[in-house]
């Protein structure tokens, strides 16, 4: 069952719950098995203390805001991808804070007692066990304690969640994902990777090549995958996985269109705009490159399309 979930934005939100609250903070992209053991543990304590969950991430994340996009790490997960897991984990309250110089240069003292013990009431906060936060990094576990003993709320920590023989990290099924080891981000994740998004008009380009494409904007960062994918697609309100090829990111031949996340359906052809998809990659069929004319793009999309129809072939669809 669906749960509700409430989205406070921006620095100063007007919303703020109504009791209190055990909170954790982080990036939590791709939610992956470790950040889904931090997060049941948050879900049991406030069950079995009448609280409130909350989460509070940050847009851009941190190392985008230092490093700039294009050299920070590679996102896993959008953010309304990572909205949508917690929704679905049962969170009540998610708050988006604009990760921006003002608040990398706060101190962790204001950013616990305003923003955690303040804001968003906790009486518990629980962190991983590489946290840090606040000006210089200066925050860890240690400082959230002891401000909890001065201040009425408490704080602990969680190890690290083992799965496929090492520790479960964004960082890990980043590596895994970029070395098209789909397998060992699916046991780290604990579900395949997937990317979803509202499907947008777009230039009507594949349309017009022959090879219509559902579209999805997926903004400047840089993405764990890139290129050319087998994938299943299904609507967020519809189960059924359709077979698919996808292609991810900037395609060198249109550098001008930005990164999409362009979807062929092999079988089927309905309307989808405005319509949320879910795709789930399953394998890499080739890296993006530039084409010298539009006949040599055309003739390697025929080659990519019956590339993944072979491997389609047998397999079941539910």
């Amino acid at each position: 069952m669906e749960c509700a979930v409430k989205l406070l934005r921006g620095q100063q939100p007007r919303l703020a719950p109504e009791r209190d609250t055990v909170v954790t903070v982080g990036n939590f992209d791709g939610v992956h098995l470790g950040h889904r053991q931090l997060l049941q543990g948050l879900l049991d304590y406030a069950r079995s203390h009448g609280l409130d969950t909350a989460v509070v991430l940050f847009e851009p994340q941190p190392r985008e805001f230092f490093m700039g996009a294009a050299a920070a790490p590679p996102r896993l997960y959008s953010l309304r991808d990572k909205v949508i897991a917690l929704r679905d984990m049962g969170i009540d309250w998610v708050w988006v804070l604009r990760f921006n110089a003002e608040l990398a240069a706060e101190e962790p003292e204001d950013f616990a007692l305003a923003r955690l013990h303040g804001h968003l009431r906790a009486r518990h906060v629980v962190v991983g066990d590489d946290f840090r936060f606040g000006a210089r990094r200066r925050g860890d576990l240690e400082l959230l304690q002891a401000l909890g003993r001065e201040h009425g709320f408490t704080a602990v920590g969680t190890r690290s969640f083992i799965a496929a023989r090492q520790r479960v990290s964004s960082t890990a099924i980043r590596e895994a994902l970029q070395r098209n080891d789909f397998a060992t981000a699916e046991a780290l994740l604990g579900h395949p990777y997937c990317m979803s998004g509202k499907v947008i008009y777009g230039q009507q380009l594949g349309r017009q090549l022959g090879f219509p494409t559902a579209n999805i904007a997926i903004g400047h960062q840089r993405w764990a995958v890139d290129g050319v994918y087998r994938v299943w697609a299904r609507l967020e309100t519809d189960g059924e996985r359709m077979p698919a090829i996808a292609n991810v990111g900037v395609k060198p031949s249109f550098a001008h269109l930005g990164p999409l996340l362009e979807v062929h359906l092999l079988q089927h052809n309905p309307n989808l705009y405005g319509r949320p998809l879910i795709v789930e990659f399953i394998e890499k069929v080739r890296d993006a490159r530039k084409f010298d004319s539009l006949d040599e793009l055309k003739q390697q999309i025929h080659n990519d399309i019956a590339t993944a129809r072979e491997a389609f072939a047998g397999q079941r669809t539910d």
